[in-house]
């Protein structure tokens, strides 16, 4: 059977379901609806009581904060939540929301950390939650919290670190639970709730192997990212996976005088710039041999919803404040690409502080999103490779003086941990029912894409369950997500709580 054929029927029979089941969505979106109406300004306190908390993965007593606030919440709404602990590790907690003579099981996935925030650029510290009367680029202006029975506009902004993500979706969780109340829920729910997704995971693959085989689900539904850009809702069946490595160049021992030593003495930055240049052309391709070899090719339901996508680029470019993207190609293209991004650069000083030196050093810290097909460590082999073509010699260590003496090139290579790309099936019988739900809360046509552009450690869920796997994003996708000012629509929080109010009452599967 096509997917077009098999989509057909499984749209018929949802559409059989829909008229003769009880009308569960009907009543989930009313109650959701008239909950937050009610309580939007509890649920704004209760929000900014948890963004309060910082929550970068390598604090780990602020981290242990989080979960046992995120834990303490799930039980006050009869979830049996506990703590997965492995040494070394933030704790996953894991819940379990069981309902009578509900044979379906749905597994949520957040992550409850967040990135590191910096203190550049940001209006208000990061974890102090600010309401905002617009974007943070718009001249926005700082508000009081509402009080009860306040009118709220959607368009303002909640501001703090991992109020997009990835908090959202639990505050939006908590609510729906709330406004479901005595509602019969339609699916047993399990929760996941990962506190290191930001650091790049380096204990999921260890806490599935050690929990998953008690752990039994029909789909996962994993909670995070923003929505489409055209502000859409969207369903996404993949994730982009994740790589990168920090490169230091060296020149002399100790900064020297430019003017007694300029045009001697090798410069890092110099020859750091060189290395950057030669692993891109100026249409933003990458030069280094094989980078795009492993990309697996799509299949024809992915090709079909690639080509029904919404066309943004030039709206997106004018918000960026871009002339052109990256080589011209579209943003639905780009993403299907292996990407390498510099994401940071280090070597003397600017500003202020600069001085009329030659560095002793230069690094770069690199990423690389990686497609389905791509291998983390083979794409690390591919740049070190490149490198070494370049005359690099490369080490994994602090080299020492006589190395350096001896090397006139000489490039320490620290590798990051990674994990592949994960695509899944886009017609399975419960697409249907999670596209509906996303429309009935939105009361949107929903953008169904083959993956998103961001990173999730999906493929420790694939590799064990085997099961359905859909993203279901709500933050939106100006919310300076890993940037200073990130913030939450509130528009996206009721969308939030919306949809996951219909998602734990969809009707029986076909």
């Amino acid at each position: 059977m096509t997917w077009n054929n098999r989509f057909g029927l499984l749209s018929i029979t949802l559409l059989v379901l829909l008229v003769a089941a009880p009308a569960y969505a009907d009543d989930a979106l009313s109650l959701a609806r008239a909950f937050r109406t009610a309580h939007s300004a509890d649920i704004l306190r209760e929000f900014t009581q948890l963004l309060s908390i910082p929550n970068v993965a390598s604090d780990s007593a602020g981290i242990r904060n989080n979960a046992e606030w995120i834990r303490d919440a799930f039980q006050k709404r009869g979830v049996s939540m506990s703590f997965l602990e492995i040494p070394g590790a933030p704790p996953v907690l894991f819940g379990k929301l069981t309902s009578p003579g509900v044979t379906r099981t749905l597994g949520i996935y957040v992550h409850y950390d967040g990135q590191p925030a910096g203190k550049e650029g940001w209006l208000q510290p990061p974890w102090t939650p600010t309401l905002y009367s617009g974007p943070p680029e718009s001249g926005a202006l700082p508000l009081p919290l509402p009080q009860t029975g306040a009118t709220i506009d959607p368009e303002w902004r909640l501001m703090a670190r991992s109020s997009g993500d990835d908090k959202a979706p639990i505050i939006a969780i908590l609510s729906a639970l709330d406004a479901l109340n005595d509602m019969p829920r339609t699916s047993n729910l399990v929760f996941f709730f990962e506190g290191e997704e930001e650091a790049g995971s380096p204990h999921l693959g260890e806490f599935v192997d050690r929990y998953g085989k008690d752990i039994a689900v029909d789909a996962w539904l994993m909670c995070d990212g923003p929505v489409h850009q055209t502000r859409r809702p969207e369903l996404a069946f993949g994730v982009r996976g994740f790589t990168g490595l920090e490169m230091t160049v060296y020149g002399p021992s100790h900064g020297l005088h430019s003017g007694h030593y300029g045009n001697w003495a090798p410069n890092p930055a110099m020859n750091l710039a060189r290395l950057l240049a030669s692993m891109k052309d100026a249409n933003g391709r990458v030069l280094v041999r094989g980078f795009y070899d492993s990309v697996a090719p799509l299949g024809k339901a992915e090709k079909k919803a690639l080509a029904a996508l919404p066309k943004y680029d030039r709206p997106l470019l004018n918000e960026f404040w871009l002339a052109e993207s990256e080589g011209n190609r579209s943003l639905d293209e780009a993403l299907l690409l292996p990407t390498l991004n510099v994401r940071g650069l280090r070597s003397g000083d600017v500003g202020k502080d600069v001085r009329n030196v030659i560095p002793p050093t230069a690094t770069a810290s690199l990423e690389m999103r990686l497609v389905k097909g791509n291998d983390p460590e083979t794409m690390l082999d591919l740049i070190e490779a490149h490198l070494k073509r370049q005359g690099a010699t490369i080490v994994h260590e602090e080299p020492d003086s006589t190395f350096r003496r001896t090397h006139p090139l000489v490039v320490k290579v620290l590798r990051q941990s990674g994990y592949p790309a994960v695509r899944t099936p886009m017609d399975d019988p419960i697409v249907p029912l999670l596209r509906e739900a996303a429309h009935a809360a939105s009361g949107q046509d929903v953008v169904m894409t083959p993956g998103l552009g961001g990173s999730l450690p999906l493929y420790h869920f694939t590799r064990v369950w085997n099961k359905p796997l859909v993203i279901v994003p709500i933050a939106n996708h100006d919310d300076n997500q890993h940037a200073a000012n990130e913030n939450l629509r509130l528009a996206n929080l009721w969308y939030g709580i919306d949809l996951y109010a219909l998602l734990f009452t969809l009707p029986p599967s076909p």
